[in-house]
């Protein structure tokens, strides 16, 4: 098992190599790489030898591997360039800013990535090259922005939100922006650290995949991304945890741990409809037994886990995409879902109203 994790090292850091060569306009060979994955909540292994299946025959290619290494620098530096062109005649993308950063990096963000950034959004901005001219110039663009699209691709767009005039009266507004929130409610504090790939042992050696916000019993957790719950219930793993799928289907939110004997809000269920910033649980310390309801984890704290889903095949079994929250949770860090306490009971729920198209348009099918 060490000798195939090495292997898979060595191919993606050939595969970030050739990458980086060809940004700087020399010409280079595809290179493919091996990867090991294994989801903390099953007991199956991951290995993948290609960064697009073509198995089966089908013209239809899909991703089947993703290292998401983007700062939350690049990611706000690039959001303000959106931000700020939106409505206007050259709209930039900010996923189209880091797909290329991505390309001239390798795959690797650091302080020179903000100026690549930078340097292709005034490139833009002047009319001197196109998210179009850019994929027919880098080989890998196309792979870092379906691939990061993956991740972000329902973070910011049009939405409406509670807002409250002068002489005290609210009306909905509709605005254009970030859309997703931090899994922590606002006003409750957290502590983490970057423990993506640490070894966990219960059941059977593997690494964590996701992220860990350290926190006190109780404490609400709130629905990063509109979407419908695809799973509720206990996990050996994973205690009292909810599954929410994005309604594009690409990603697959994961919150585990939850509080013991009150982990759902009231009234959730497999197959509810959430939007962003909805009160969905509650943190706790549940897992790592057999025996439903059962406080078995030492530190009170909420597990989140991104997965990528570019084909069904990779949902469950031997082919998971599972990325670093790190850099993601502390992007969301500054966009948080105020709640208030509902009465003398123990649930709490948001309190600013806000619609979500992509709902409206999911409940339309």
């Amino acid at each position: 098992m060490q000798e195939k994790r090495g292997k898979a090292k060595r191919r993606g850091l050939l595969l970030r190599i050739g990458i980086a060569v060809e940004a700087a306009g020399i010409c280079t060979a595809v290179l493919f790489f091996t990867h090991t994955q294994e989801e903390a909540a099953s007991e199956t292994l991951s290995t993948d030898t290609r960064l697009y299946d073509e198995s089966g025959g089908t013209s239809r290619d899909y991703i089947t591997w993703v290292d998401f290494n983007v700062t939350s620098d690049a990611m706000r530096c690039a959001l303000q360039y959106d931000l700020d062109t939106y409505g206007s005649d050259i709209h930039i993308d900010w996923i189209a800013l880091l797909a290329y950063a991505g390309c001239r990096g390798g795959g690797e963000f650091s302080s020179k990535s903000l100026s690549y950034i930078r340097d292709l959004a005034e490139r833009m901005k002047n009319s001197e090259t196109t998210v179009e001219k850019l994929s027919n110039e880098l080989s890998y663009f196309d792979y870092y922005y379906e691939a990061y699209s993956a991740v972000l691709g329902g973070y910011v767009g049009e939405y409406e939100i509670e807002r409250q005039a002068e002489d005290g009266s609210t009306a909905m507004e509709r605005v254009y922006g970030v859309k997703v929130f931090s899994p922590i409610a606002k006003g409750f504090g957290y502590n983490d650290y970057d423990d993506f790939g640490a070894s966990r042992s219960y059941g059977y050696s593997r690494p964590h995949l996701g992220h860990d916000m350290m926190g006190v019993i109780g404490t609400p957790i709130v629905a990063i991304e509109s979407g419908y719950v695809e799973a509720l219930g206990w996990n050996r793993y994973g205690g009292w945890r909810i599954g929410i799928r994005s309604f594009d289907g690409r990603r697959y939110y994961y919150y585990a741990h939850l509080r013991q004997n009150y982990p759902y809000a009231e009234g959730l269920a497999e197959g509810s409809v959430v939007t962003a910033g909805d009160v969905i649980g509650y943190m706790g310390h549940t897992g790592y037994s057999t025996t439903e309801n059962t406080n078995n984890i030492e530190v009170v704290h909420l597990h989140w886990g991104l997965q990528l889903i570019f084909d069904e095949s990779q949902k469950d079994g031997n082919n998971e995409i599972w990325v670093d929250c790190y850099d993601l949770t502390n992007f969301l860090s500054r966009y948080r879902s105020e709640v208030e306490k509902v009465g003398d009971t123990r649930e709490w729920i948001r309190s600013v109203p806000m619609t979500d198209p992509a709902v409206a348009d999911y409940l339309a099918q």
